[in-house]
C-alpha cells in the first residue's frame, strides 16, 4: 500500500472513531500510523486524504475541524489576505525605516507575507491565488476575505498602478478576469470568495479629502496609519516628515468618512524612553483627537539598512532591554479599552535580521502568561473574541459604550458574555453634527448621515450558505445594526451609511439598504 492510500485508511478509521479533540487525534494518529510501520503523517495531508474522501460523501466536520492547521487564522470571523505591493520610491526619510534593495520601503525580504510577493514576482493575481490555495489546503473556509495591501505609502503610488492591482486582487477573488475595476467589484457582490474589508496602508501627510473619495471608490473599508509616536518632538528628530497634527487631521477626515482606523506605534523611537512611551499610549486612549480603532505596535529594532543603524553603532542609541520592554507592553495593554484591537505587539521580522531590538519572536505569547500569572485581564477586542467558544444566546448581553472621538460621538455596542471577558458581536456607530462642507462635496451620500463604521461578528468563519447555528449565524449583526438604526434615530438622523465591504453589499439590501456612490444606505 502506498503512502497516500495510507493515509486514506487513516481518515477512514479516524471517522469511525470520532477523537473529541486534538489530544485524542494524534493519539490516534500515532497509534495508526504506528500499524502501518510510518512516522505520523502531518495534518496537511491527512486533510488532504479527508478531502478526497469527502467528495464521495465520506464527511466528518468535527474530524476536518480538528485536522485543521492554524485554527485561529479564521476564527476571528474572516480570512486575512495579505499582499504586497512593487517595490516603489517612498517619500519618507525616517531613521529608523529599513531600506533594502528592491524591496518596497520598510519591508525585509525573509518576512512571510514579502517572501510570498517575491515568489509571485509582486503579482497581486498570484499572491491572492497562492494565499487562498493555502487557506484552502488547511482546511479554512476562504468565502469571507478581508485584503490587507502592504507596501508602504499606498497614497503614494501611480493611480494607474493602483487600479491594475486592485483589479487582478479582484479577478484572483472572482475566478475570472474583468474589464475594468468597477466590473471586477460588481462581480464579487456575488462572488465564491467575496471581498468583505479591505485595508491600504499609508502616511497622515498623504490623506486629503480627494485621497478619502479615491480610496473609496477602489472599495477601501480601513486605512492603517504609520503614527509611530504622538510627540513631535520624537517625530522630528526621528525625521518622520509629518508632526502630530497631520495624525489629528487624517485621523479626523477618514472617521468622519466612514474608514475604520489602525496606528502603526512604535515604541523604542530614538528621543524616547518607556516613561514617554507610556504617556503616548494613555494619551491616544484620552485624547479625543486620536481613539483609533485599532493597534499595531511595531517596537523598534535595528537592521543595517536603516540609517539608525549608523546611530547604534556610534553608540548614539540603545533599544529598550528585553525586560523594558516586556514591562512596557504589559503596562500598556493594561490601559487598551474594550473597544480597540490589538492587532500586533511585534513585526515578522526574521530574527537574522535584526541586529539589536527585540528578537523574541513569541512576544505576544509571554505577556499573555504573565497576564494570567498575575490574574490581569486584557480587554482589547482581540483577547475577548469569542473563537470557538461555547455560548447560549440567553447568556448575550447587550453592551453599549459611549466615548468622544475627533469632535463627533463614537458608540461601540457589542453582544458580549455576563462577566464582559468573551465578546460576540460589536458594531461601531459615529454620530457627527457637523461635517466638512468640502468633504460632503465629495462624498454627498454622506450629508445628514449617522455613520455605522464596522460590523463584525466573532467566531469560526462559516460559509456563507450554510445553515450551520454558530455566532456568525444567529442574527447578532442584523441585531446590532437595529439598534444603531434606533440610536440614529433618536439622535435626530433620517439616514444612516455603512461603509461596507464590495461582498457584504448583498447582506445589506436584503436588510432595506440600498448603494449609492460607494456607500449602503438607508432611509430610516
Amino acid at each position: 500500500m502506498n503512502q497516500s492510500h495510507i493515509e486514506k485508511s487513516i481518515v477512514q478509521q479516524l471517522i469511525k472513531a470520532k477523537p473529541s479533540n486534538s489530544r485524542e487525534l494524534n493519539y490516534l494518529v500515532k497509534k495508526l500510523a504506528s500499524s502501518y510501520k510510518i512516522p505520523s503523517p502531518k495534518r496537511i495531508k491527512l486533510l488532504s486524504a479527508y478531502h478526497k474522501l469527502a467528495k464521495s460523501g465520506n464527511k466528518d466536520l468535527g474530524l476536518k475541524k480538528l485536522l485543521k492547521k492554524r485554527e485561529i487564522r479564521t476564527l476571528s470571523g474572516v480570512a486575512v489576505i495579505a499582499v504586497l505591493t512593487k517595490p516603489y520610491k517612498c517619500p519618507g526619510e525616517c531613521v529608523f525605516c529599513p531600506n533594502e534593495k528592491k524591496m518596497p520601503k520598510s519591508y525585509i525580504y525573509n518576512e512571510p507575507a514579502v517572501m510570498r510577493a517575491i515568489l509571485c514576482k509582486f503579482d497581486p493575481f498570484k499572491q491572492v491565488q497562492m494565499r487562498l490555495r493555502a487557506l484552502a489546503m488547511t482546511g479554512h473556509e476562504t468565502d469571507k476575505c478581508e485584503l490587507i495591501v502592504m507596501g508602504g505609502t499606498w497614497t503614494y503610488l501611480p493611480h494607474k498602478y493602483q487600479d491594475w492591482f486592485l483589479k487582478r486582487c479582484f479577478d484572483a477573488f472572482n475566478e475570472k478576469t474583468a474589464k475594468n475595476l468597477t466590473q471586477a467589484q460588481k462581480w464579487n457582490e456575488t462572488a465564491k470568495y467575496r471581498v468583505i474589508g479591505l485595508t491600504l496602508e499609508t502616511r497622515p501627510d498623504y490623506i486629503n479629502i480627494p485621497e478619502i473619495k479615491r480610496m473609496r471608490e477602489l472599495g477601501a473599508t480601513r486605512v492603517e496609519i504609520g503614527v509611530q509616536a504622538i510627540d513631535d518632538k520624537i517625530l522630528k528628530f526621528n525625521n518622520r516628515g509629518h508632526l502630530t497634527k497631520e495624525v489629528i487631521g487624517a485621523t479626523k477626515l477618514l472617521k468622519d468618512a466612514g474608514f475604520k482606523i489602525s496606528y502603526h506605534m512604535m515604541p523604542n523611537l530614538p528621543g524616547s524612553n518607556p516613561n514617554k512611551d507610556l504617556k503616548m499610549f494613555k494619551q491616544l486612549f484620552h485624547d479625543q483627537n486620536y481613539q483609533p480603532d485599532m493597534l499595531k505596535i511595531y517596537p523598534c529594532v535595528v537592521t543595517d539598512t536603516a540609517k539608525i543603524y549608523r546611530w547604534y553603532k556610534s553608540g548614539k542609541f540603545r533599544p529598550y532591554t528585553d525586560k523594558q520592554l516586556i514591562d512596557l507592553l504589559i503596562k500598556i495593554k493594561k490601559i487598551i479599552p474594550p473597544y480597540v484591537r490589538l492587532s500586533r505587539i511585534i513585526r515578522d521580522i526574521p530574527s537574522e535580521s535584526i541586529v539589536a531590538g527585540n528578537k523574541i519572536s513569541n512576544l505576544r505569547q509571554l505577556i499573555a502568561e504573565k497576564f494570567q500569572k498575575d490574574k490581569n485581564i486584557c480587554q482589547c477586542i482581540r483577547c475577548r473574541e469569542a473563537r470557538s467558544k461555547r455560548f447560549e444566546i440567553k447568556d448575550l448581553r447587550l453592551k453599549i459604550k459611549k466615548y468622544k472621538a475627533s469632535h463627533g460621538i463614537e458608540y461601540f455596542l457589542s453582544y458580549e458574555s455576563k462577566d464582559k471577558k468573551t465578546l460576540f458581536a460589536f458594531l461601531r456607530l459615529r454620530i457627527l453634527k457637523k461635517v466638512d462642507q468640502n468633504l460632503l462635496k465629495a462624498l454627498p451620500e454622506l450629508k445628514d448621515a449617522a455613520l455605522i463604521r464596522e460590523v463584525h461578528t466573532y467566531g469560526e468563519l462559516i460559509p456563507i450558505k450554510s445553515k450551520h447555528k454558530a455566532v456568525q449565524h444567529i442574527g447578532l449583526g442584523k441585531k446590532l445594526i437595529q439598534q444603531a438604526e434606533k440610536i440614529s434615530k433618536k439622535q435626530g438622523f433620517n439616514k444612516i451609511a455603512v461603509i461596507s465591504g464590495i461582498g457584504v453589499r448583498e447582506y445589506y439590501k436584503n436588510l432595506g439598504y440600498h448603494l449609492q456612490n460607494t456607500y449602503m444606505i438607508k432611509n430610516l
